[in-house]
């Protein structure tokens, strides 16, 4: 069965302030093929110079990401769990927590997808109302 990861942050290939040498992002290139645009229904919101993603129950809320079909899923997520921090050998609560979630993509389909879903409170946090961080001008 295939395994799919939603990326919403510093690893889409146009995000802002990501490193050019982000070496996350280049496994991702190398290990992960791109299946296109996709949403998850979530509320956005801008944590430092990165985003965090937190569910919501209400459809207003979409989040813009790329969805990316992985091979070597295992060594890709583990990788990928160091870079957001999350997971075994780190202090809890993580920052994040990787979720399956329900993505549409672009096309109207939809897959169950790893997301890194935000772990923390959101009071003091500024929300990216687009739901895209592309567009958050950072």
């Amino acid at each position: 069965m295939a395994e799919y990861l939603f990326v919403y942050g510093t690893l889409r290939q146009h995000a802002p302030r990501r490193a050019a040498g982000n070496r996350c992002y280049q496994l991702l290139q190398q290990y992960a093929s791109l299946v296109g645009l996709g949403g998850l229904q979530a509320k956005l919101y801008l944590v430092d110079y990165y985003p965090g993603a937190v569910p919501s129950n209400d459809p207003a809320w979409q989040v813009v990401g790329e969805v990316y079909q992985l091979a070597k899923a295992a060594n890709l997520l583990t990788e990928l769990d160091a870079y957001e921090e999350c997971g075994p050998g780190f202090a809890s609560p993580t920052e994040y927590l990787r979720l399956k979630q329900p993505v549409t993509l672009q096309n109207g389909a939809a897959v169950t997808a790893w997301v890194y879903v935000y772990n923390r409170a959101t009071d003091d946090l500024k929300p990216i109302l687009s739901g895209d961080f592309t567009l958050a001008g950072n």
